[in-house]
């Protein structure tokens, strides 16, 4: 009733959280083995183009990583690749894995990643569908670092029921009252 065309118009009241959908390494989405998991593939993969046309309005966002994105991922990655106009890119050892990455939205930042040092992790690349990049430096975070920040943040996840299934579990670790039980030792060569 409020006549938005968009989440982000709502008023901060009205608007439901965001959802990010994360794709951990699109290469695996695109495996097959049989005819049978080809299907499967086509079906997802137009599911996840049609996502990342259609889901931002509405906000859902789509975040795909991956090693390498190219074409010889099969039919449709560089079309949901087209999709995806936010970037980053980490440090790359070939020119052909930027131009993946990079090429059809920041032509001129193809250099710039291949040329970042090894010894400078979390150096990055970031651009966008407008031809702008930058020179980033993600944080490092701790897997401590995670798990705090999920559990700070856990009551902020929205309740998807058509999710549960794919959801780990989760245990619930109570902290003891004690002190460890495990006994740390030197470990010597």
């Amino acid at each position: 009733s409020h006549g938005a065309a968009d989440l982000w118009e709502l008023p901060a009241k009205a608007r439901p959280a965001p959802v990010v959908v994360l794709v951990d390494e699109v290469a695996e989405l695109f495996l097959t083995a049989s005819k049978k998991d080809e299907e499967r593939r086509e079906r997802l993969v137009t599911s996840l183009i049609r996502l990342a046309q259609m889901a931002r309005a509405v906000g859902i966002y789509l975040e795909v990583c991956g090693q390498r994105f190219g074409s010889e991922l099969g039919k449709g990655a560089t079309m949901l690749r087209a999709q995806l106009t936010g970037r980053v890119v980490h440090r790359v050892n070939d020119k052909q894995t930027a131009e993946m990455g990079l090429g059809d939205v920041a032509p001129d930042a193809v250099p710039v990643v291949t040329s970042i040092p090894p010894d400078r992790p979390g150096l990055a690349v970031a651009a966008d569908a407008s031809g702008g990049w930058f020179r980033i430096r993600t944080p490092q975070t701790t897997p401590a670092d995670a798990v705090a920040a999920c559990r700070k943040y856990a009551h902020l996840v929205p309740h998807l029921p058509a999710l549960a299934p794919f959801r780990p579990p989760a245990p619930v670790v109570e902290p003891s009252p004690g002190g460890s039980l495990v006994r740390p030792f030197p470990v010597t060569e």
